[in-house]
């Protein structure tokens, strides 16, 4: 196998992936991108954040400043349940039975109710996935470095990898979220699998990335897919094959093979995480072949390919009030309570469709067959039937695209969008729009 095959296979079934850095013996064999996704721009990480919050606490212990038998409530005056140690937040063996984010984040004090969350297992002995979790250990190393992770991390990890502006999502007490909202570059991704993998330069502290990734908790009934049952480390999950790796909702990835001496780091916006993974072992795990680099330069996100419109009224577009307005899914998922924008109006104008919203207006041009980017986004359309323009957006910098179908009927205009991934529903109502007045 090759990684020719994988790319066929992964452009047969898998929607879609945006970046792809393979690295063989500590050299880059393959790097790729799907037009319009470009690998200068940072892509947002999602739970492959955690990884990187490891290495923070790997820094903070080899400092002094921490040990992974602390209580956690040494470091909140007591309050908590005096059992939980840190590495338990590490593990992911706090004793709560579900993940704890939903249940602390919609106030201001993420800590303070976590802390207050009954633990009704003993901690240690019981893995549930719990992003609060991680929450808890960037709160302790920013606490007790008086500095964010992204800047306590700075000339410890990112500067020596050679990283270029990262960001990182922050609590409303201005902490860095810990367990998601971090971004990178795919190419970044992959030097830091890199340096789990073979550390030459001595970057992380004696010992940590072996402690960090080796088995320490079983999590084979957590009634996920094989690879999600293979164990977990330090906020690194096993792999089958000997494997270990950070990952990300929608398929964002870091996975390290160390017999293999191999690290591969993907960018994508995919339902199913397994097919990614799958499709990993099935064709990249023994590749031996030669990297074709002519099929890594044409590598693209199909765009929306039409035909002509019906009827004259549908080619002439014009403007449509919805008659009803009802907030939109958002795009991009918080942790918080905050209300998406509502769509009041739509236009439609050759190669262009204009969304009225709450917070402005936001213009896509879209062409039939290509993508049109205009940064943070790109967009394509055409007339997928003879009454129904279909077009797309795709966020550049994370995961999501949403698809618009607009069926033209008498007396409007019937529009019905659907995201390719979500945090929540992926499919929403029609919204019922008639031509503006005048």
């Amino acid at each position: 196998m090759s990684v020719r095959s994988f790319l066929d296979a992964a452009e047969r079934g898998v929607d879609a992936l945006h970046g792809m850095v393979l690295m063989r013996g500590g050299e880059v064999v393959a790097e790729g991108y799907w037009h319009p996704y470009r690998g200068d721009v940072p892509h947002q990480l999602f739970s492959i954040s955690k990884s990187f919050t490891s290495t923070a606490v790997g820094f903070a212990v080899a400092e002094g400043l921490m040990a992974l038998d602390d209580p956690v409530a040494k470091y909140f005056g007591g309050r908590g349940d005096p059992r939980m140690l840190v590495r338990h937040l590490l593990t992911m063996t706090t004793g709560h039975v579900v993940d704890t984010t939903p249940l602390i984040s919609s106030g201001d004090d993420w800590a303070g109710a976590f802390l207050d969350l009954p633990v009704t297992r003993e901690p240690g002995t019981h893995f549930v996935y719990n992003s609060g979790a991680t929450y808890m250990v960037a709160a302790i190393v920013q606490q007790l470095t008086g500095r964010r992770l992204v800047d306590y991390l700075r000339p410890r990890l990112f500067d020596p990898l050679g990283f270029g502006d990262v960001t990182w999502e922050q609590c409303p007490a201005g902490l860095d979220t810990g367990g998601w909202g971090m971004a990178a570059r795919t190419s970044e991704v992959a030097r830091f699998g890199q340096l789990y993998l073979r550390d030459e330069r001595g970057i992380l502290p004696g010992g940590w990335a072996a402690e960090a990734t080796r088995f320490h908790v079983s999590n084979a009934e957590a009634g996920k897919s094989e690879d999600w049952r293979q164990g977990y480390g330090l906020q690194f999950w096993r792999c089958r094959h000997g494997a270990f790796r950070g990952d990300g909702a929608f398929g964002q990835f870091c996975v390290v093979m160390p017999e293999q001496d191999a690290v591969l780091a993907l960018t994508a916006g995919v339902a199913d995480m397994r097919a990614v993974l799958d499709l990993v072992w099935a064709h990249l795990l023994h590749d031996t072949e030669t990297v074709d680099a002519a099929a890594l330069e044409r590598l693209a996100v199909p765009a929306i390919r039409g035909g002509s419109p019906g009827s004259p009224e549908a080619a002439a577009g014009g403007t449509f009030v919805v008659e009803r307005p009802r907030s939109s899914q958002p795009l991009d998922w918080r942790p918080s309570n905050e209300r998406p924008p509502t769509i009041r109006a739509i236009t439609f104008a050759p190669g262009l469709v204009t969304i009225v919203d709450e917070t402005g207006v936001h213009e896509h041009v879209c062409r039939d067959g290509e993508w049109h980017t205009d940064w943070p986004t790109a967009s394509t359309g055409g007339w997928t039937d003879p009454f129904e323009y279909t077009f797309r957006v795709a966020y550049l910098d994370g995961p999501f695209a949403r698809t618009y179908r607009c069926r033209f009927e008498a007396g409007g205009v019937t529009v019905t969008a659907s995201d390719n991934v979500s945090f929540g529903p992926t499919g929403h109502a029609p919204i019922r729009a008639v031509p503006a007045a005048g």
